[in-house]
């Protein structure tokens, strides 16, 4: 029987499962590194799931009318979510956007029609995280109310505080994985940015089986600012959770939700993704080389062999082609 969608919002989500067969077998692997390929979603990221979610959230809840802008602050996967939803339903679409993001990202949003704004152009922005030294959730707020106070027919997306960001991956990334696993999974392995996806995903799957391993994933301290380097190669979209402030912690991460957490450095995820490219043929981000690279460090542990290690990949290697992920492949 045929089947012709109408809409990219019916194509989002029910990504598959892969098994690394060959990365195993290459790195002598005596557990299972299962992967969820999230850029088979129409805009090959994680982030079609929320930006789908918040946006049919505030059309229910009234927030959201025919005529209004969309507005969000994020690193880019978000955004281009957020942009190709607008266009299929309608609404104009701008994201503060922050600088250092690969050029793919500017030119996938404009191409969807949305407004582009670099994040350092905006004075509410730069005064908060020059008082704040850099707390990105207090400047997000700074940048919400400011733009609410002078536009009307507006809805402010805010990623890092709307509950239907985890709320969609404990509805449909957590039941994917469970159901196609037909719930033999032992880790869930997944980086932090707002922490949606972990908190989410983690909480249904730890319903199922209170007993599954939950690993997280931060920056290393040598891809993060410092005053030595203000500018180091970064793991996109990838936060840190541990050992900051509570108040710079976005409300959608739930800090219960993990049992151990990683610190993978840009060079460690780059290699990683240019390893399992090679070997699987699977294109992959930044931030899902930092999820092989846990994946395999766990995967090479004796406590873990005959396991099943599941990693979410969070998007493409197609954004990151203008950087140095594949410089040197």
């Amino acid at each position: 029987m045929g089947k012709i969608n109408k809409s990219i919002t019916e194509l989002v989500g029910n990504t598959p499962l892969l098994e690394l067969v060959n990365f195993e077998r290459q790195n002598g692997l005596e557990a299972e590194i299962v992967v969820k390929l999230e850029y088979f979603n129409p805009n090959q990221s994680v982030k079609d799931r929320i930006a789908l979610a918040m946006v049919e959230d505030a059309e229910k809840k009234g927030l959201l009318k025919p005529g209004y802008t969309i507005v969000e602050t994020t690193s880019g996967n978000t955004g281009i979510g957020l942009a190709a939803i607008a266009a299929a339903k309608g609404y104009k679409f701008r994201v503060y956007i922050q600088d250092n993001v690969s050029i793919e990202r500017f030119k996938v949003i404009k191409a969807f029609g949305g407004e582009t704004i670099k994040l350092s152009a905006e004075p509410a922005v730069a005064k908060v995280l020059a008082e704040t030294g850099g707390d990105f959730v207090a400047a997000i707020k700074a940048l919400e109310k400011e733009v609410l106070s002078k536009e009307k027919d507006i809805f402010f997306v805010n990623q890092v505080a709307n509950p239907a960001n985890p709320t969609v991956h404990k509805a449909t990334t957590g039941p994917e994985i469970w159901e196609d696993t037909n719930g033999k999974i032992d880790i869930l392995v997944a980086t932090v940015g707002t922490g949606g996806t972990i908190s989410g995903a983690g909480a249904y799957l730890k319903s199922k089986n209170p007993n599954l391993k939950i690993v997280a994933i931060q920056p290393g301290p040598g891809s993060l600012p410092s005053e030595a380097n203000p500018t180091p190669p970064d793991i996109t979209g990838v936060h840190s959770f541990s050992g900051i402030p509570e108040e710079r912690i976005p409300s959608t991460m739930d800090l219960s939700i993990y049992d151990e957490f990683y610190e993978v450095e840009t060079p460690q995820a780059y290699e990683a993704a240019r390893e399992v490219a090679k070997s699987d043929g699977i294109l992959i981000g930044t931030s899902s080389g930092a999820a092989i690279y846990v994946a395999k460090d766990l995967a090479k542990k004796p406590q873990n062999k005959g396991k099943r290690i599941v990693a979410i990949l969070a998007d493409t290697g197609l954004r990151y082609l203008s950087t140095g992920l594949f410089e040197e492949v």
